[in-house]
C-alpha cells in the first residue's frame, strides 16, 4: 500500500512547492512549517489546518489543483502549543509575519476547531473572512476525554497514537480511502511525542465555540455521510450553531475526504470562494477568474450543495 506517498502528484509537490519554517514566538521551539503556494499579490489567502494525525502536506492535493486555478494557498502545521488561547496568540503572530490581514480558513476536525476559535479570538479586530469546516466540530466534550486531556503530555508516544488511530476507519473501505488513510498513518509516524500530546491536548481540552461571537462570517460546513470519527450529534449541533452556513456534503470520504475525494473537495472549495471574487477578499488572481470553468465542473461532477 502507501500509493499516496509514492505518487507522482505527491513527488512532484514535494519537489515543487518549498517547505518553510517560520519562529514567531519568543521560544525558539515553537515552529511554524507551511507550504505557500500561488500568486503572492493575494493578500487574503486561503489556509490549510490539519487534524490531530495530520501535516501540512495532507493538503497537497488541494495545493496543487487550486494554485493550478490562480488561487493563493498556504497549508500550516502546528507547533507545540498546550491550549487553545496560546495557539490563537501564535496564529495571530504567524499572519502579522506574513503580513496578512484577513484569511479563508479551511479546517479539517482539529484544524476546523481551532478555525473557529481564533475567529472568536480576533472577533473584534477579525482576521477570519470565511471559514470552510470540514468533519469539524464545535464542543470538546464530544468525545468524553476532557478528564484526561491535562495528562497526554505525560503518555509515551505509542501510546498517544494508538488513542489516535482508534479514530481511523476499521471497517471495509475502497482503495482510495485506504491509500488515504495509510497515508495520514505515515504522517501520524513522522509527529514526534509533544506534537501529538499537544494536539491531543487541544482537541480533548475542555472548551466550546461562542457562535455570538462569530455569526457574521460566511461558513461553509463539510462533512461526508459514510463513517468518520464525528458522530452524528456533533454535526447536528454545527449545523445548529451555523444555520445560515452553506452545506456540502460528500456521500463517501470518511476522515480524510481532501485526500480520497479530493476532486469534490477542491470544487466546493471553489464554490465557497466564489463570493468573494472581485473583491478585496479574493483569494484568486483577477486574471484566472472563469465562472463557466467552474460551472462546467460544477455540472460534470453533479455535486450536490444546500443552501441554508
Amino acid at each position: 500500500m502507501g500509493e499516496i506517498k509514492v505518487s507522482p502528484d505527491y513527488n512532484w509537490f514535494r519537489s515543487t512547492v518549498p517547505l518553510k519554517k517560520i519562529i514567531v514566538d519568543d521560544d525558539d521551539s515553537k515552529i511554524w512549517s507551511l507550504y505557500d503556494a500561488g500568486p503572492r499579490n493575494i493578500r487574503c489567502p486561503l489556509i490549510f489546518l490539519p487534524p490531530v494525525s495530520g501535516t501540512a502536506d495532507v493538503f497537497f492535493r488541494q495545493i496543487l489543483a487550486l494554485t493550478g486555478w490562480g488561487y493563493r494557498v498556504i497549508a500550516l502545521q502546528y507547533p507545540v502549543y498546550w491550549d487553545h488561547l496560546e495557539f490563537c496568540d501564535g496564529f495571530r503572530k504567524l499572519l502579522d509575519h506574513l503580513q496578512l490581514d484577513k484569511v479563508h480558513l479551511f479546517g479539517a476536525s482539529l484544524g476546523g476547531f481551532l478555525a473557529q476559535k481564533f475567529a472568536e479570538y480576533t472577533h473584534k479586530s477579525p482576521r477570519v473572512q470565511s471559514l470552510i469546516l470540514c468533519n469539524a466540530f464545535s464542543d470538546t466534550s464530544i468525545f468524553n476525554q476532557t478528564w484526561t486531556a491535562n495528562s497526554f503530555w505525560l503518555m509515551p508516544s505509542f501510546m498517544l497514537k494508538k488513542i489516535v488511530l482508534g479514530n481511523f476507519s476499521s471497517g471495509p473501505v475502497d482503495p482510495m480511502m485506504a491509500d488515504a488513510i495509510d497515508f495520514m498513518v505515515d504522517r501520524l509516524e513522522s509527529l514526534g511525542q509533544s506534537e501529538l500530546a499537544s494536539r491531543l491536548t487541544l482537541n480533548c481540552q475542555n472548551s466550546y465555540v461562542e457562535p455570538h461571537k462569530i455569526r457574521d462570517i460566511p461558513v461553509t460546513i463539510m462533512d461526508v455521510f459514510d463513517q468518520s470519527a464525528l458522530s452524528t450529534e456533533a454535526k447536528e449541533e454545527m449545523y445548529k450553531l451555523y444555520p445560515n452556513a452553506r452545506r456540502a456534503h460528500l456521500k463517501t470520504g470518511g476522515n480524510f475526504p481532501y485526500l480520497c475525494r479530493s476532486a469534490e473537495v477542491n470544487l466546493y472549495v471553489q464554490i465557497h470562494l466564489l463570493q468573494f471574487h472581485g473583491t478585496k477578499y479574493a483569494a484568486i488572481d483577477p486574471s484566472m477568474v472563469s465562472a463557466e470553468e467552474l460551472e462546467v465542473q460544477k455540472g460534470n461532477l453533479g455535486v450536490s450543495q444546500e443552501e441554508p
